[in-house]
């Protein structure tokens, strides 16, 4: 101290003599000084100022948890099924932190963190010395606080204005949380490359496990991606990933985190990747995109990709797989047929064999829907053939003609009218009045001039859908389309054909009444919505719509088995779907459209195949051909663990034994009705079936059709017709229930497969009175024989074998020459 007295006492003494003997010189030095002083102080204050810009105030601080989380999407079991984020994290709390992977960052990113505040001194000594050494910055000194700040706050420009600002950042950080709140912090914020932060995310994405299981090795991998993740992924460069994860492991060793035979071991260890979070190849995209959608319309962009919200959505995995199988499958197939069809044409005009014809812009597309007709929850969604081709959602958004998958509605408000399954429709010879002049539509498979609506249905009679439009009425059967779900259709009388536009999803969900009671279901795409703290956000309550009566949707089901049976749509049990089912196929003008919607009591599928630009499928490309192996394919792994079980009828359903060409009460002369064959020979077979009726509709006078004065007209599967030349094929019946009379429904005769082959007579009656119904009814196989004295099993009933007095088996119908309706 002395010294520096002395020292100031002397320079005092200089400038004092100085300023006298030189006094022009001690001005200018005192003006120096004074602007070196003035800049020097200007400076200080304009650095000071400036590390204010881009700090965070103090608020920001205690939101520094705040970050961007991945939305999850779980399956109908709870499982994680698809991913929606800005940035892929997943945040979980350090006790869920291999302990393997908290060593390894702390041994190789900051061995000091519990001893320092937030910068390391000495750290940053040793740096600016390495760095004047080799002339660059070659060192890093930030500690895992520093680290924070900057990926929290900060540009990531390296200049000194910016590591001063870290610094103090880290160290109010510091002051603001523990050491384990920053460490779980860190943990969760880090980049690990290949878009992955955070530990869960990087653990899940490159090894296909929970932070929490981390072996030794894969720890050290990860931690070693923290210094250039772009660099040293393993997805990018293995080979320098391994070197990094083994230079960890030195540094692990080195510190005493690990002995030297844990890192010889660890070494030793190949790496191995394994991503559960992002499949290479996903399933459910198009699922995916309609609940990303949803969410983002619910929730906001920013809540559903940054707020890690959990969504527990319908989709069935094992079933979706299923769909997308069966949808390629189909489509390869078909587009093989139509490579060969149009290799051949090239031959015949060339004069030669041809080569493969040019392929169309726009490819053969499919969709696919299937759903719990009960609840709605989608279940598996198909839009497309390829989603990153085309996300376009061919099942939610494409608007298309139905062709004959639309006369069910027709149907069902002729029954809702007072029809019934047994009510003849006639005239169908005549020509329809429209605006444009009279009007028959063609009829492929039948020529008779009348039917009944089962026999309609099941046949797809063009001219008996639209005669039964006119009866019932336009204006009628649109409102019950309404009701049902499919949206606005012309008042037109093409209407019955089909002519209105309809999605896919729409007739799925309609179709489902037939399953329900007779209530549409809105379709479900997620169940609830949960934040990240597990509150409820969202929870679907949707309650189904009441379209028709519960006993119009018995009497719908039973018409509806018969197409899948014995109409239509008998491709399904050619190709073996066994359960019982029903449903209804449609092909559209020019073969440019090909639908089928069936279920079963659990599970409703609709189908469509097409072009995006409507044109032809295939010539003669019936949906009989091309929707119904594509559905069956996929109902028959969809509900391979299903028992067989049918709808019970509801207690307004009686029975009533009935002549099937006039549709009143059987006689004993309906059991041997003269029938022409189509060699003209001349058979006597019963015509004799039991049908339901909803009680107070079912017929009160016998059939005056057959009798003594029978002339041998045609009792065929057409209805009543006089010409010889039509073969006749006769509906099988089931004889136990021939003895019905009318009323209320008999006791549980031997059960059959509802809706047997063409007729409602081997289906299910209800318990006898005072028994509790389900919904559904198992199948059973009772120890009870038919009138031939033969006990039939369930495959018997099916196929109606083992009953010496029932008619042969019903042959599979020659294929059709063009649109018939179907």
């Amino acid at each position: 101290m002395d010294f520096l007295r002395r020292t100031a006492a002397e320079l005092a003494r200089t400038w004092r003599e100085a300023r006298f003997r030189h006094p022009r010189l001690a001005a200018a030095i005192v003006v120096v000084f004074a602007i070196v002083a003035t800049a020097s102080v200007a400076g200080g204050i304009w650095f000071l100022l400036g590390l204010r810009d881009g700090m965070p105030e103090a608020d920001a601080l205690l939101r520094i948890g705040d970050m961007d989380q991945a939305t999850s999407i779980f399956d109908v079991d709870d499982r994680l099924a698809f991913t929606i984020y800005k940035e892929q994290r997943i945040e979980v709390p350090i006790t869920e932190i291999s302990s393997n992977l908290l060593a390894a960052v702390l041994a190789v990113e900051d061995q000091r963190f519990y001893d320092h505040h937030g910068f390391d001194l000495g750290r940053i000594l040793s740096a600016a010395a390495a760095d004047v050494r080799h002339r660059r910055v070659a060192q890093g000194a930030s500690t895992l606080t520093q680290q924070l700040a900057r990926q929290s706050f900060l540009r990531p420009d390296k200049t000194l204005h910016r590591k001063v600002q870290e610094v103090i950042l880290a160290a109010r950080i510091e002051r603001l949380y523990s050491k384990q709140q920053i460490l779980e912090l860190y943990l969760n914020k880090v980049y690990f490359g290949d878009g992955l932060y955070g530990v869960e995310a990087a653990s899940r994405g490159y090894f296909g496990k929970h932070a929490s299981e981390l072996s030794l090795p894969e720890a050290a991998l990860l931690a070693g991606l923290v210094k250039s993740p772009s660099s040293y992924a393993p997805t990018v460069n293995m080979q320098r990933a391994t070197a990094r994860r083994n230079v960890v492991l030195q540094a692990m060793l080195d510190n005493g985190a690990i002995d030297r035979a844990a890192f010889q071991s660890a070494r030793r260890t190949p790496v191995v990747l394994h991503d559960t979070l992002r499949s290479e190849d996903p399933h459910g995209e198009y699922f995916k995109e309609q609940v990303r959608l949803e969410l983002v319309q619910r929730f906001g962009w920013q809540r559903v990709y940054q707020g890690g919200l959990r969504v527990f959505s319908t989709i069935d995995m094992p079933m979706q797989v299923a769909a997308e199988t069966a949808v390629a499958d189909t489509l390869k197939a078909l587009d093989a047929r139509r490579q060969a069809i149009g290799a051949a044409r090239l031959a015949r005009r060339a004069g030669r064999k041809g080569g493969p014809p040019p392929q169309p812009d726009d490819p053969l597309q499919a969709a696919l829907v299937a759903m719990d007709p009960d609840t709605g929850h989608v279940r598996a969604m198909v839009g497309g053939r390829d989603f990153d081709a085309s996300h376009f959602n061919r099942a939610m958004q494409a608007r298309r003609q139905p062709g004959s998958a639309f006369k069910p509605f027709v149907y069902a408000a002729a029954l809702e009218s007072g029809f019934t399954p047994a009510s003849v429709v006639d005239h169908l010879d005549d020509p329809i009045t429209t605006a444009q002049g009279g009007w028959t539509p063609e009829d492929e498979h039948s020529t008779a001039s009348s039917m009944t609506l089962r026999t309609g249905l099941r046949t797809s009679s063009n001219r008996a859908a639209v005669r039964l439009l006119q009866e019932v009425g336009i204006g009628r059967t649109v409102q019950y389309a309404r009701q049902m779900g499919v949206g606005d259709v012309p008042a037109v009388p093409s209407l019955a054909l089909g002519s209105g536009e309809v999605t896919l999803m729409s007739m799925t969900a309609a179709y489902s009444a037939f399953a329900d009671h007779g209530l549409v279901p809105k379709p479900v795409l997620i169940r609830r919505v949960e934040d990240q703290d597990g509150r409820l956000l969202y929870d679907a309550h949707e309650s189904p719509t009441r379209a028709i009566g519960d006993t119009t949707a018995f009497l719908m089901s039973t018409m509806l088995a018969d197409v899948v049976n014995a109409g239509t749509a008998a491709g399904a049990r050619r190709l073996g779907f066994t359960l019982p089912a029903a449903g209804k196929t449609g092909t559209t003008n020019d073969f440019k459209d090909a639908w089928f919607v069936g279920f079963t009591p659990k599970l409703a599928a609709g189908v469509w195949v097409g072009f995006d630009r409507a044109r032809t499928i295939l010539p003669n490309g019936f949906a009989a051909e091309i929707a119904v192996p594509l559905w069956t394919k996929f109902m028959k792994v969809a509900t391979r663990n299903d028992k067989p079980e049918w709808l019970v009828p509801p207690d307004g359903v009686v029975a009533a034994t009935i002549c099937r060409v006039s549709g009143k009460l059987a006689t004993d002369y309906c059991r041997t009705a003269q029938t022409v064959n189509a060699d003209g020979t001349i058979d006597n077979r019963s015509t004799v079936y039991t049908e339901y009726f909803a009680r107070g509709t079912e017929p009160t006078t016998v059939c005056d059709v057959h009798g003594p004065g029978y002339n041998m007209r045609i009792a065929g599967v057409y209805g009543d017709e006089d010409r010889p030349a039509t073969p006749h094929v006769e509906t099988p019946v089931a004889r136990d229930h021939e003895r019905a009379a009318v009323g209320a429904l008999p006791p549980p005769p031997p059960a059959a497969v509802p809706g047997g082959v063409g007729t409602a007579g081997t289906m299910i009656p209800p318990a006898p009175p005072g028994t509790t119904i389900d919904r559904v009814r198992k199948i059973e196989d009772p120890e009870t024989t038919t009138d031939g004295g033969k006990k039939r099993g369930f495959w018997g009933r099916l196929f109606h074998r083992g009953d010496p007095d029932a008619p042969p088996d019903i042959p599979p119908p020659p294929p059709p020459k063009k649109k018939g309706g179907q």
